[in-house]
C-alpha cells in the first residue's frame, strides 16, 4: 500500500526542491553561526584563565588551556569554511534550477557534488549532508557519494607551535615585552619553569576548574 501511495504521490518540481533545500541550508548556516558564538564566548573565559595561570607561574595549566584554545580556534575556522560551502551549494542549486526551466529537468552538477562530498567529511554537518546526498542523488543533481571517512576534529600538525605562540602572547602581554625582544632561550626556559608551590587544596581546585573549562569547550565544539 505504501508503495502505491509513493507511486501516485506527485513528484516535487525543481522549484519546490530548491526552496526546500535552500531553506534547510539556511537553517544549517544559522546553526553554525550559533555554534561559533557559543565557542567564542567560552574562548574568552579560557583566555582569562590562561592569564591567571601565567600570573601564578603555573605554565603547565597555561599550556593545557592553550591547547584547548587552539583546538577551539581551529574548530571555528572549520565552521566558517563549512558555512561558506553551504552557501556555495545554495548558489549552484539556484543555477541548476534556472537551467531546469529550459531543459525540463534537473541536471547533474559537478560543483554541488564536490561540495557535498567535502561537507560529508566535516563532523559538524556530516549527518545533514548524508541526507542531502541521498535526496540530490534521487533528484538527479549528483551521483551517489559513498564516503564514510570523517575528518578528525583536531589536526595535530603544528599544534605545539600554536600552543607556545598562545602562551608567548599571554606572557608578552603580562610582561610588557614583545616577542622579538624576548630571547628564544629565555622564552623556552619560562615555559619549562615549574609551577610555584601551593597548598594541596588549591591545586585540587585549579584542576577541577581546568576540567570544567575543558568539558564546556568540548560541549560547544560537538
Amino acid at each position: 500500500m505504501e508503495k502505491v501511495k509513493n507511486i501516485l504521490k506527485p513528484k516535487p518540481n525543481p522549484q519546490q526542491l530548491l526552496r526546500d533545500w535552500q531553506r534547510r541550508l539556511r537553517q544549517e548556516c544559522r546553526n553554525i553561526e550559533r555554534q561559533i558564538r557559543d565557542i567564542q564566548r567560552e574562548e574568552k573565559i579560557v583566555q582569562k584563565s590562561i592569564k591567571e595561570a601565567a600570573k601564578r607561574n603555573d605554565m603547565g595549566s597555561a599550556k593545557s588551556l592553550a591547547k584547548e584554545l587552539v583546538s577551539s580556534k581551529r574548530t571555528v575556522n572549520r565552521l566558517y569554511e563549512n558555512k561558506a560551502q553551504l552557501n556555495s551549494i545554495s548558489m549552484h542549486l539556484g543555477e541548476s534550477v534556472a537551467i531546469a526551466r529550459t531543459v525540463g529537468h534537473l541536471s547533474k552538477s559537478a560543483e554541488v557534488m564536490k561540495l557535498v562530498n567535502n561537507l560529508m567529511k566535516a563532523p559538524e554537518v556530516a549527518i545533514t549532508m548524508q541526507e542531502f546526498n541521498k535526496e540530490m542523488t534521487k533528484a538527479g543533481v549528483i551521483e551517489e557519494i559513498v564516503n564514510d571517512a570523517v575528518d578528525s576534529a583536531l589536526d595535530s600538525e603544528d599544534i605545539e607551535d600554536e600552543i607556545e605562540e598562545e602562551v608567548d602572547r599571554v606572557l608578552t602581554e603580562l610582561a610588557g615585552e614583545t616577542a622579538a625582544q624576548l630571547p628564544e632561550a629565555v622564552r623556552k626556559e619560562k615555559l619549562k619553569q615549574p609551577a610555584q608551590a601551593v597548598g594541596d587544596a588549591e591545586d585540587a581546585d585549579d584542576e577541577e576548574d581546568l576540567e570544567e573549562l575543558r568539558a564546556r569547550l568540548a560541549k560547544v565544539r560537538s
